[in-house]
């Protein structure tokens, strides 16, 4: 077994990954930015080296800067997280080359489930179901369109390279083709420095079910049951549940079998996830591969009791997959909220800031994953996430019911925050029910209706509008009028600052 892991990634998933390893006795190493230099991953772990300053590009990008950072410190494994570089194969060369464990499947594995055209070419040998579409990148506009047609619309205009639902496309109508097939090929190259996109049927009312599985060395593979991942605002998940409520035990079961027989097909090796678009006739249909730890694995992990992330270490290390699949036993039912700091009313704009004060919910039955703590800043670098608040129960009744208590426990104060948001979705009737897909959350948002502002946020736009007037009466009332005095007294983070002032005396 490894003596000292670096994990290369940040925030709430880096400290995650470093909690299972600290059980295993095996010691940490985190990199970092200039930007996260006070951040809990880097307070958290044996060792830390900064790797760059704040744009990612220069530094958890950076492939000669991180195998730098494990030969310094004599980690012999590196653990990628999820992002970043995760599923780059470059790196997982790199790593072969400098003699590092990568913990993770092949480069090969990972070229080709990466590249979404050589998936599906590779999953259709494989006898997996695939959604119609072409059968490799579209460049030219006319030919693209004119496959379009022949599936009938809608489409999606999808890029080969990359994922999050950046260069996607949905078309309706064929007047409305070119434009959105030359916007997708400008969004994936300017997302993945890959401008091919390809075209694929798009299919009403689907949900989005994918499927964990497990591989070792040996190619022994299991399946860890479903994730319903529907709840998504612009192509990303924000609400993830397991199980399924609507599957059906024969579909779930066959859904297992393809995803083993998928994860089989490219020899994959450590934890991976297979997703797939489920019709509303229970018919399903490969979406993609994941060869990496996903964002929503807690909910798997709380209704199985395994441990993801050791066993990613275990079988990178050499080790056997021990367990059989009559040994995987599911046990209740999870949900997970990904909470963020960013505003659902300014279209889920991000909200970057110092947090003055965060206080997680507790109790049964509550897990929460969060990289932040309170007087941490959330950068406006990256990916707004604060934590990941899961909850378990008996059954999806109970394990809503503690979604809904943790949530109304949950305080965070100095940014805005999506808490209020998830509130109104697990109340949403469609989610209730459990009968709801992918465009659960933008048919709402058409005719939602902003809720009426809570106390404590009357209460905080009290305590701002009680510093203006004190700020203004100690200048005399009059307003500032230069430059130096708007730098001085009117600055949009100053009058912040004074806020959670405000707030700390009181």
């Amino acid at each position: 077994m490894f003596e000292k892991i670096l994990i290369a990634n940040r925030g709430e998933i880096a400290v995650r990954v470093m909690r299972s390893l600290k059980e295993m006795g095996i010691e940490t190493v985190a990199v970092y930015s200039e930007a996260d230099r006070q951040a809990l991953h880097v307070r958290m772990a044996d060792e830390a080296v900064c790797v760059g300053p704040a744009a990612s590009a220069e530094s958890y990008l950076r492939i000669d800067k991180i195998l730098e950072a494990a030969r310094q410190t004599g980690a012999e494994a590196i653990h990628p997280g999820y992002g970043f570089l995760s599923e780059n194969p470059d790196f997982a060369r790199a790593c072969l080359k400098a003699d590092i464990t990568l913990i993770g499947p092949s480069p090969e594995a990972m070229e080709a489930m990466g590249e979404k055209t050589r998936a599906r070419e590779v999953m259709g040998g494989a006898g997996v179901p695939l959604v119609p579409g072409t059968p490799e990148a579209v460049s030219d506009p006319a030919v693209a369109k004119e496959a379009a047609q022949k599936m009938g619309f809608p489409v999606l205009v999808k890029a080969a390279a990359g994922g999050g639902g950046k260069g996607m496309r949905r078309v309706d109508h064929a007047d409305h083709f070119l434009d959105a097939f030359e916007g997708a090929k400008r969004e994936a190259k300017s997302a993945f420095g890959n401008d091919a996109v390809y075209i694929e049927k798009f299919l009403v009312h689907p949900k989005h079910v994918e499927i964990q599985v497990l591989a070792d060395s040996d190619g022994h593979t299991i399946h860890l049951f479903e994730r319903d991942c529907s709840v998504q605002r612009r192509h990303q998940k924000i609400i993830e549940e397991t199980p399924c409520a609507i599957l059906s035990e024969s579909v779930r079961q066959q859904m297992g079998e393809v995803a083993v027989q998928a994860a089989r097909a490219v020899d994959y090796e450590g934890a991976g996830t297979v997703e797939f678009l489920l019709d509303a006739d229970e018919n399903f249909y490969f979406l993609e591969m994941n060869t990496r730890l996903q964002v929503e694995h807690p909910i798997t992990e709380m209704i199985t009791g395994i441990d993801l992330v050791k066993w990613q270490v275990r079988i990178a290390a050499g080790q056997p997959l021990t367990i059989e699949q009559d040994d995987v036993r599911r046990s209740g039912a999870s949900v997970e909220c990904r909470i963020y700091a960013e505003d659902p009313e300014q279209g889920f704009r991000p909200s970057p800031g110092p947090i003055f004060q965060i206080r997680p919910p507790a109790g049964p039955g509550v897990r929460d994953d969060a990289g932040v703590y309170s007087g941490a800043e959330v950068p406006v670098e990256y990916d707004p996430m604060i934590s990941k608040l899961v909850t378990w129960g008996e059954d999806r009744e109970q394990a809503v019911a503690r979604m809904k208590r943790a949530l109304d426990e949950y305080v965070i104060t100095g940014v805005t925050t999506n808490l209020e948001f998830h509130r109104e979705i697990l109340e949403h009737p469609e989610f209730i029910s459990g009968d709801y897909d992918t465009q659960l959350v933008s048919r709402w948002m058409e005719t939602r209706q902003r809720p009426p502002r809570s106390q404590g946020e009357w209460a905080e736009l009290s305590a701002v509008l009680a510093v203006h007037r004190r700020d203004e009466a100690l200048r005399g009332g009059s307003a500032p009028t230069g430059a130096g005095d708007k730098a001085k007294s009117g600055s949009r983070w100053k009058q912040l600052g004074r806020f959670r002032q405000l707030q700390r005396y009181h």
